[in-house]
């Protein structure tokens, strides 16, 4: 009968190895580790499949990272709001906006919180992406009604997603809010701000030299 070994100075040294991979951006030797850890009958804990999520969201890796999410359920571990970050990120960056909403919807689902800055960001860059700027508005406005302040990156983001749709109207609302709000764009939304009231003002061209941190702009013939 196989039985997991528990020893958890071996399973920390992997651990140390997964991560540093992560960090390296070497995702094929992560995974490697992990393959080596179960034949050495040692059993992989969260924090062994979180590195390895995190290598293959770093590596772009989609289809390997939901891989890995449905290994952890296997083996009866639960993945955290970080395997679940992974997961999303590794979607959005591989243009996988259905997969990623539906890792969000699936937190909600375990009574996982999802955060701003990493699980809605980047559902809503996901759906960027994917062109789908009505996901990206509907995410937004779940975040606002969970009292999750948007964040620059979901914000611009969302302008971004409202400037493929040619929504220009919605993407000026979504700025009044953010005044309303009392956030100041950074630079990227003075950029995203200027298509759209190019897009509003039916032709009237701007160009953004960023000086210092801020949005400078100047009228172009």
């Amino acid at each position: 009968m196989w039985e997991a070994n528990l020893n958890p100075d071996a399973i920390f040294s992997y651990n140390a190895g997964i991560s540093a991979c992560e960090k390296g951006e070497q995702w094929q030797r992560a995974l490697a580790l992990l393959s080596e850890m179960r034949e050495a009958n040692l059993e992989p804990d969260v924090i062994s499949y979180n590195a390895g999520l995190s290598a293959c969201e770093q590596g772009e890796q989609w289809q390997r990272a939901l891989a890995m999410l449905s290994e952890m359920r296997e083996a009866n571990l639960e993945p955290d709001v970080i395997s679940y970050n992974a997961g999303i990120n590794a979607c959005a960056k591989g243009e996988q906006w259905q997969r990623a909403l539906a890792l969000l919807s699936e937190m909600r689902e375990v009574n996982l919180e999802p955060d701003v800055i990493f699980s809605c960001s980047a559902g809503i860059i996901a759906c960027e992406k994917g062109e789908q700027w009505q996901r990206a508005l509907a995410l937004s406005s779940q975040m606002l009604e969970a009292k999750l302040e948007p964040d620059f990156i979901s914000t611009n983001a969302v302008l971004s997603a409202c400037g493929k749709g040619e929504q220009w109207q919605r993407a000026l609302a979504l700025l009044r809010e953010m005044r309303d709000a009392k956030l100041e764009p950074d630079s990227a939304t003075s950029l995203r701000s200027a298509r759209v009231r190019d897009a509003a003002n039916g032709g009237l061209r701007c160009r953004c030299s960023v000086r210092c941190g801020s949005a400078v702009w100047r009228r172009t013939e």
